[in-house]
């Protein structure tokens, strides 16, 4: 988009995929609300909530809030639908996540990022939010290279144009004209998108004026399984598009097959030689005490024991992805990651 058009041209359709987001839904909406355009509409894609969000956002009872029953679940499925229904008019497609917290000024700043630079999309940072319990340690983990692996969205590395990140302002006719997302993709189909976006000549800027706050997994069970499901997702975008993983996302393969050779040697066998156990254990000896060191790590640097959960936060998180990839790659049982409750956070 030229940076002259006006902005009575900027009209923009915010997005809000929600699955029993009571707790959240109200305040993410007015926060967005508050600083966007006069003419923005939002629609909240609920894909069957049960603890009274479509209520909540009923009560609000604003003419510029909608709400939209999806029955797909999924979140690639909400945003196509809205836009399908919603989007006549608008300019721009702002993908939210209710499950996040948004700074004042946010809308703004992204609209300006796309006047000044004439992206196809805009992406922004995220910085995951928890002080207290395991919750914390997930935090220290997912702000940091050992959860991440030093993607750039997650490292605070804006002002700058990149292949993918956080998905945020995207430019309406770019996304209809490569076909939105993949609504049979649960997961990782922003990153399908971003490939499919890039491969026909469109550009990703990373926001550095505004950043969000993502809220995580509070237990153990539920980081495992979303790390599952994003090692799935994954795995269905590289073989969809017949890529190679890049070193990050390579190295957590391993893990689920050290894991297992570990197990396999535990106990140790009576009748196998004491070098061929140490060679079986090592590989998932060693990631352990690279995870729990790390975590150590960013907890006296912060100052505080609960980051020490950081370090297993880790390991759970390396294991579920490494499963959830190899287990997709395996089976080729596509667009099947973990089953149809999928969460409207990222």
């Amino acid at each position: 988009m030229n940076p002259s058009i006006c902005k009575a041209n900027n009209r923009v359709l915010i997005v809000v995929p929600t699955l029993n987001e009571a707790d959240h839904i109200e305040a993410v909406v007015q926060t967005l609300l508050k600083d966007s355009p006069a003419d923005t509409q939002l629609v909240v894609a609920d894909g069957g909530s049960t603890d009274g969000t479509p209520s909540i956002v009923r009560q609000m009872n604003n003419p510029r809030v909608h709400l939209l029953k999806n029955p797909l679940r999924i979140q690639s499925a909400a945003i196509n639908l809205a836009v399908a229904t919603k989007g006549e008019g608008a300019t721009y497609l702002l993908r939210a996540d209710a499950h996040a917290h948004y700074p004042s000024g946010f809308v703004s700043a992204l609209l300006e990022d796309m006047r000044t630079t004439n992206a196809s999309a805009v992406a922004v940072a995220m910085a995951t939010l928890a002080n207290r319990g395991f919750a914390a340690g997930v935090a220290a983990a997912q702000n940091s290279r050992l959860g991440t692996g030093g993607a750039a969205h997650r490292m605070g590395l804006g002002g700058r144009f990149i292949d993918h990140g956080h998905h945020a302002l995207i430019r309406i006719d770019t996304f209809r004209a490569i076909g939105g997302y993949d609504s049979r993709q649960s997961h990782n189909e922003d990153a399908e998108f971003d490939y499919r976006l890039t491969k026909n000549g469109g550009r990703i800027w990373l926001s550095g004026r505004t950043e969000i706050g993502y809220y995580p997994r509070q237990t153990p069970k539920a980081l495992f399984l979303q790390y599952f499901r994003f090692g799935a997702g994954r795995a269905e975008t590289l073989m969809k598009h017949k890529l190679i993983p890049r070193l990050r996302q390579t190295l957590p393969l391993f893990i689920a097959p050290a894991v297992l050779s570990a197990a396999i040697a535990l106990p140790p066998g009576l009748l196998a030689p004491s070098w061929f156990w140490w060679a079986m254990m090592a590989p998932a000896v060693l990631w352990a005490l690279l995870c729990l060191g790390y975590g150590a790590v960013l907890a006296v640097a912060a100052g505080r024991l609960a980051v020490l959960w950081a370090g297993p936060a880790a390991m759970l998180m390396h294991l579920g992805w490494s499963i959830g990839f190899l287990m997709h790659g395996a089976t080729g049982n596509r667009n099947r990651t973990a089953g149809a409750e999928i969460s409207s956070s990222p």
